[in-house]
């Protein structure tokens, strides 16, 4: 490693006080991200083959079998699916049954959408941070030369070194961030599709019921 190589822990110290909030928030975003990347790997696996198996299931009338196969499979698009059916297998009205998939729809995307506030926070915050502490480090240049009464590079190194270091960490932060937010949240809008499907599926369903008991009331 070359002199004008810096080691991380050089880095932060150099960067001064305002490293500290930074470095929570790089802590806090990759937490998030991490969890967020696992939810929604979880949510959107197998969802498009759950939606196939139901509709055949629901045109086959193997209701039990949709149930136990929406029940095996986790996410917001199986959630949907559940409730939907199990209402339809305990003979429900067809409105107690939309208003039963719109709350637990609405509850699913409650927890889509949860910590995408944090991400968004910390986007915001950390290039502030990162200007913020480049304030300090010319305030810092600025006293240097009031006291020495002459300006030297010497005097004002300091001070634009912690500029620059802070104003660097806190875009390295926000821009990483940006991009996984971003992603998030399209994601999130596919699985919004998905769950809109899956209730166009169970209203399917209650609608062939439908036809199918007026057919033989009709018969």
């Amino acid at each position: 490693m070359n002199d004008t190589s810096y080691e991380l822990l050089t880095i932060f110290v150099d960067g001064g006080f305002m490293m500290y909030p930074l470095v929570l928030c790089s802590l806090a975003a990759l937490g998030v991200i991490l969890a967020k990347a696992w939810t929604l790997r979880i949510a959107h696996r197998d969802s498009q083959h759950l939606l196939e198996d139901i509709e055949a299931l629901g045109t086959e009338g193997e209701l039990q079998k949709a149930i136990d196969r929406a029940h095996e499979t986790r996410g917001p698009v199986a959630a949907i699916l559940l409730t939907g059916l199990k209402r339809l297998s305990e003979n429900q009205q067809g409105k107690d049954i939309q208003k039963a998939i719109k709350t637990t729809g609405t509850l699913e995307l409650d927890f889509l959408e949860r910590g995408l506030v944090v991400l968004a926070t910390i986007a915001n915050v950390a290039p502030m941070l990162g200007f913020l502490g480049t304030v300090i480090g010319m305030i810092a240049a600025f006293d240097a030369i009031e006291a020495a009464g002459q300006v030297e590079p010497a005097l004002v190194a300091s001070g634009i070194k912690i500029a620059l270091i802070t104003t660097a960490a806190g875009l390295t932060i926000a821009i990483p961030v940006n991009i996984a937010y971003n992603y998030f949240v399209t994601r999130i809008d596919a699985l919004i599709a998905d769950m809109e499907l899956g209730s166009q599926a169970v209203l399917e369903m209650i609608w062939r019921a439908q036809d199918s008991v007026s057919a033989r009331r009709n018969g």
